[in-house]
């Protein structure tokens, strides 16, 4: 099951939120603003970024700056403890599954995390509308050509 970790006014977050809706990807979404990750969910995320916490602390919060800390300096636990006292932090959305994640809105990059079948179902559409809509492109061009 794909998990999406979304904020408040993040408009990032509804982009992902209605492009997982719009086609029709089952999700289950929470809202880290109104429910905070505790430290074993930000351990759970942790281990599916390759470059550790990097990848999730939001520097262009206002909180990252108003804190003022050398995130270099702290041990593992206490950025846990931190980033599970201050939700802003961590950067949305948070797309991700039990193998993989997606930090940010990224169309292309989401569909790496979509279920095989998905993706198989998602391509033969694209397929099916791509060639159709070409074949009406090449109908179109010949009668303006011959007329």
């Amino acid at each position: 099951m794909i998990t999406i970790l979304l904020g408040n006014s993040c408009t990032s977050c509804r982009k992902t939120k209605a492009w997982f809706q719009e086609h029709d990807i089952p999700f289950a979404a929470r809202n880290i603003d109104h429910e905070p990750l505790s430290k074993e969910d930000l351990k759970q995320i942790i281990t599916l970024c390759p470059s550790g916490f990097d990848k999730i602390i939001s520097k262009k919060s206002k909180i990252y700056r108003a804190l003022n800390i050398d995130f270099d300096e702290l041990s593992f636990n206490q950025l846990l403890v931190l980033l599970s006292q201050y939700p802003k932090l961590v950067k949305r959305p948070i797309i991700y599954d039990e193998k993989k994640i997606q930090v940010g809105f990224n169309e292309e990059e989401i569909r790496t995390l979509l279920p095989k079948e998905i993706k198989h179902t998602t391509r033969n559409y694209l397929y099916k509308v791509n060639t159709t809509m070409l074949y009406e492109d090449i109908l179109a061009m010949q009668k303006t050509e011959f007329f």
